[in-house]
This record gives structure tokens, sequence and C-alpha cells, in this order.
């Protein structure tokens, strides 16, 4: 059987066409590479150089097996740079589970920048809400996730916070709602909510409420930020969401910050992965984020033992 040893010497000597340059080139002697050759030619049963007088040439046979003897040593350089690449984090596949509020702000500012840093990753992404995400990372169906937070109950997946994202106001684009720049949540007690439909997200938006001494009457429900956003534009209701929805204004839509929500009911965002199942190409991603957010929980350092 042909080894790649062999493939290098033929090549050296198809492309010199002189068995000392060839040698020089492969930091070997002559005889060897003569050899070499000899017991290639054997094993293919056909003559690959022909040598006279004038010196060595190729044959048909010898010319026909260079142009495969090199894409056979390319391929194997790829095959080679690529491992390495995987191994480093710099290649592969990576599976993201997002929120769709991500979408606003964290998506647009840190996939360019992954993409700049590690450009041969193949990126897969996957929209889910808190919960959908959480049970991706979990049943290993994704690598990482961006999810929000407080969660609700607890996970063993490891957990860090990027930003803080408080609870805002959607209201309809009229009159009353323009003349301040907040309200005081109970100042929405008598009008109709559209919530979400997510478990969580709908349990947080009502025990908010609660805690501001009422239970919303809820109109409508939808599955992400930017449906709710559009039903408070339809004037089907008022709504609770994230702070980032300001990034993207609507006409029709007024957004307005929040008194009376209690610290334990503000929003957040946060980034997820299985301990166990962490790798270079993780790795790198969260450096990514930590770039991107200074701030962010000190578990995104390199090298930070998550609890």
């Amino acid at each position: 059987m042909t080894d790649l040893r062999q493939l290098r010497h033929f090549i050296a000597l198809a492309e010199t066409l002189n068995y000392r340059a060839a040698a020089q080139r492969l930091h070997m002697a002559q005889p060897p590479l003569s050899a070499s050759i000899r017991k290639l030619e054997s094993q293919l049963g056909c003559q690959l150089f022909e040598r006279n007088r004038r010196g060595t040439l190729l044959t048909r046979a010898g010319q026909a097996a260079l142009v495969d003897a090199r894409r056979v040593l390319a391929e194997l350089d790829q095959f080679e740079a690529s491992v390495r690449n995987a191994a480093n984090g710099l290649a592969g596949t990576l599976t993201v589970g997002y929120v769709a509020s991500t979408t606003y702000e964290v998506l647009p500012r840190v996939l360019p920048m992954f993409r700049a840093a590690c450009p041969a990753v193949r990126l897969k992404l996957v929209e889910q809400p808190s919960m959908g995400v959480l049970d991706l990372v979990e049943n290993r169906e994704a690598d990482i996730g961006l999810l929000r937070m407080p969660l609700g109950h607890a996970t063993h997946a490891q957990m860090a916070h990027l930003h803080d994202d408080p609870f805002i106001a959607a209201l309809p684009d009229t009159p009353r709602w323009r003349a301040s720049d907040s309200i005081h949540l109970s100042e929405l007690a008598d009008e109709p909510f559209v919530i979400y439909s997510a478990q969580f997200a709908r349990s947080t938006t009502m025990l908010a409420c609660q805690q501001a001494g009422f239970t919303p009457q809820v109109s409508q429900e939808a599955s992400g930020v930017p449906t709710v956003v559009s039903l408070v534009k339809c004037g089907l209701g008022v709504a609770l969401v994230p702070g980032v929805a300001r990034v993207w204004p609507m006409p029709g839509v007024v957004f307005k910050r929040l008194r009376g929500v209690s610290r334990k009911m503000q929003m957040g965002l946060a980034v997820a992965w299985l301990a166990e199942m962490d790798s270079p190409l993780m790795r790198r991603f969260r450096e990514v984020l930590r770039q991107a957010y200074p701030r962010a929980s000190a578990a995104l350092a390199p090298g930070a033992d998550t609890p």
C-alpha cells in the first residue's frame, strides 16, 4: 500500500526531475529516495519516471499520478488544519439557543464579533422562550443558551449574568401616556394587558402586578416581545416588556420607565452552558460575550470556576 511518505518523495522528484535536488528538498540521502521511488513503481505496477542520458522525465502515468498525489496531500493538509482548528475552537458547529428579545441588541452586537474571530465556525441559531432555551442546553441540543433571568427554578447548567434589562411599560401612543417619562406600575391597574404566553414570562408579569397591588386584566397573549409590542400598537392593551425593546421604536407605541417594580422582579440576560460539555469553541463564544459586555459576570472570565 502506498504511504504518504512515498507520495511526498514522488512529488519532490516529479517537481525537480533531479534525484539530488529532490533528496536535498526532502532532507534525505539520494539512495533511500531512489529505493522509495522504485518501491512505489513496483506497488503501482507501472513506471512513473523515464531515466535516460538527458536526465529524468515523467512518463504519462507519472504525469497523471502527480495530479492525484498533489490532491491527496492537499486534502491531508486540509484535514490536519481542520482538526487543529476544531481542537482550538476555530472550526466546527456551535448551536446557540436564544430568546427573541436578544435579536434587539445582544445578537447584533455579539455575532459580528464572533464571526470575525472565528470565520470558519458554522453557527446554528435556535429561537425558544427562556425555558425552552434552558431545555435545549440541559438536553445537550444547544451548546450555549442566551436567556432571561430570573429563571424561576433550579438548573444544573452553568449560568453567567450578561446585563440587567429591567421591565418598561409599552403603552399606546396617546396624550395620557406621553405626559411623563415614567409611570408607576399601579397606574396600569385598570388597563387591559397583553402578556407573554410562555409560563415563566407570564408568571413574572402577573407577580410584578400583584406586588404593585392589582391583578392584571389579560386581554391577549403573545409569544415574543415584537408581537407583544405590535398588539399594544393595535390598541389591545398595555404590556411589560424588556427595556431593550426601546432599541427598535414602533410608531403608535411609547415606552416608559416603570416605578413600583420590586428589584426581585427585574429582568436580566444570561448565558447558560453545561460544564461537562464545555469545549474550546464554547469558551471562545463566551470570551466574545465577555468582550461585548465587560461588566458581565466574572464567571465569563477565562479560567473562572462557575459554581
